[in-house]
């Protein structure tokens, strides 16, 4: 299990053209994500793959730095024809997102494999 920042782990999986990733708070105020689209950047290219789930159910709260690297990350991939998809969040972290106006840009579902099965947003040509 990586390590991803002070505080992190997670479990990477890869599947047909995706990348799993599973975020592991080790602490329950785990905030420390200055390098997290860095790492995660990383992590596709390394595996060259650029569609990535990521699963948010252990995560208490997506607070605005780590929407911030969220968004970073989505900019990254979406400019190399991939996504990144959000799933497992809780309702109150859905309305983050929501209220934000964010929610198109970090599409979100209720599991994994809804989220797998979901298509990614398609570039305007």
């Amino acid at each position: 299990m990586p390590t991803l920042a002070p505080g992190w782990e997670l479990d990477v999986a890869r599947g047909p053209g995706w990348l799993v990733v599973r975020f592991r708070p080790k602490d329950a105020d785990a905030a420390e994500v200055a390098q997290l689209a860095d790492e995660l950047w990383s992590l596709a290219e390394r595996h060259f793959v650029y569609r990535l789930v990521l699963e948010l159910d252990l995560v208490n709260l997506l607070h605005s730095a780590l929407v911030g690297q969220l968004l970073l990350l989505h900019r990254r991939l979406h400019d190399h024809d991939g996504c990144v998809k959000l799933c497992g969040l809780s309702q109150y972290n859905r309305e983050v997102l929501r209220r934000s106006g964010l929610a198109s840009r970090l599409p979100t579902y209720d599991s994994l494999e809804e989220a797998l099965m979901g298509s990614c947003p398609r570039k305007p040509r």
